[in-house]
């Protein structure tokens, strides 16, 4: 089975890096790259076509669900997956409706994380 092929979204470089770094070392995942920019976000998004986005939708330029909506009206878009640290009902049906297949706390163990994605990317 070929690896899941993943992307990360959070305005935070090291968020990102510590994510994508923990993330790269399953077997399961190939992390393709990771951004806090929109711009750089949707241009990447198109050219690597993921199987699954993490997504921080916290953002301080308020961009976090614009960004899933725009992803998710791609042609064939990937499954965004929420990763967020504070969980908020509100956030949570916001994203869904937005486009969001999932919404999981950054607490996650990173076993099941690793699942999650790779379950993701094979539906």
């Amino acid at each position: 089975m070929c690896p899941a092929r993943l992307y990360i979204v959070d305005e935070h470089d090291s968020v990102r890096s510590a994510l994508a770094d923990r993330l790269n070392r399953a077997s399961e995942l190939v992390v393709l790259g990771h951004s806090g920019d929109a711009k750089q976000v949707l241009q990447d998004i198109q050219s690597e076509e993921p199987d699954v986005v993490l997504v921080e939708v916290k953002r301080s330029d308020g961009l976090g669900l614009e960004i899933v909506r725009q992803i998710a009206a791609l042609p064939e878009p990937p499954h965004l997956v929420i990763l967020t640290s504070y969980p908020s009902e509100w956030e949570e049906e916001a994203a869904t409706r937005a486009g969001a297949t999932s919404y999981l706390l950054k607490d996650l163990d990173t076993e099941e994380l690793i699942r999650h994605i790779s379950q993701m990317a094979v539906r």
